[in-house]
């Protein structure tokens, strides 16, 4: 069974913190101790143990021990950090005592996977469980860039989680800067911003944007986040992206289309007026030829 929060007074005697790792003759012991008044199930001490034990020398544990201990570890952590209601404060103290065992365990745990490829970090990030999310990124050991197997990293997840406050948004920028947030999804080739973009998500868009995304990236079709705004009609976003100075409205997909004529075609005239607008206003900065010029002297005279 896993710990209970309200056990803080031993716990809290004991937390060591992110920067301390239990070392020398004594800190198994050390260690065991933590886990007991952690109460922790004596399965998961042992698989812990024994993990650490196969990390430091491969052939120390059968082939048998090591599936046992993995499987416990497993099904353990993913039961306690991917849960939707999973405590923030919890999952800390099992990743500080994860950390006093050895970082190469904590860096193990964390990033352990399901059969779908998914980490702690998956789940929380799908789960919009951003105190949690913000346990794991803190722990500095998180693979924020890994995917799972339908191509995804929790970046990119991040375009299906709902921000209710102003944490959760400091958090996924925090999730945002320390990965590749211009990172392509295995299929189809689409990055976070597309995604955020292809689901209206003006918050996340903005922390992307925040996060210097590249706004003329293309999928495997050759579609930019701002024809995904045109295509479904996002006007606030495509706002957005415009905004940006490098945005290249001129960029075609596959089958010949500019951003423009993906608007008109899906009848959003408002966004086509506003690509229309930033022709315009390019045109007017562009320099002119050397014919033009001639002929704008000549009518001057």
């Amino acid at each position: 069974m896993g710990a209970t929060v309200e056990s803080t007074p031993q716990a809290s005697q004991l937390d060591m913190g992110w920067g301390q790792e239990s070392k020398g003759p004594g800190a198994q012991t050390k260690v065991l101790l933590f886990f007991g008044r952690m109460e922790l199930s004596p399965d998961l001490i042992s698989a812990c143990l024994a993990l650490e034990k196969y990390l430091g020398n491969p052939n120390a544990l059968t082939e048998r021990e090591l599936k046992v201990a993995y499987t416990t570890v497993l099904q353990e952590w993913l039961r306690l950090a991917c849960r939707s209601d999973a405590h923030p404060e919890l999952v800390r103290r099992h990743l500080v005592t994860f950390r006093a065992m050895s970082a190469r365990l904590l860096d193990y745990v964390v990033n352990i996977a399901d059969s779908n490829g998914n980490t702690a970090l998956h789940y929380s990030v799908s789960h919009a469980n951003f105190p949690v999310v913000r346990q794991l990124l803190d722990s500095g050991v998180c693979q924020v860039d890994k995917q799972n197997r339908a191509g995804y990293s929790p970046i990119m997840l991040t375009a299906l989680a709902t921000l209710k406050t102003q944490d959760d948004i400091e958090t996924i920028i925090q999730l945002f800067r320390l990965g590749d947030v211009n990172a392509k999804a295995s299929q189809a080739g689409q990055t976070a911003l597309m995604l955020a973009v292809s689901h209206g998500r003006v918050d996340v868009v903005k922390a992307l944007l925040t996060c210097e995304a590249d706004v003329n990236v293309q999928d495997d079709d050759g579609s930019t986040a701002l024809m995904c705004a045109c295509e479904h009609g996002h006007k606030e976003i495509a706002g957005l992206l415009l905004a940006v100075p490098s945005c290249d409205i001129s960029l075609a997909d596959r089958d010949g289309s500019t951003a423009l004529m993906v608007a008109l075609d899906a009848g959003q005239s408002e966004i086509a007026s506003m690509l229309y607008s930033r022709m315009n206003i390019k045109c007017s900065f562009a320099p002119m030829s050397d014919d033009e010029s001639l002929a704008s002297s000549s009518a001057e005279e």
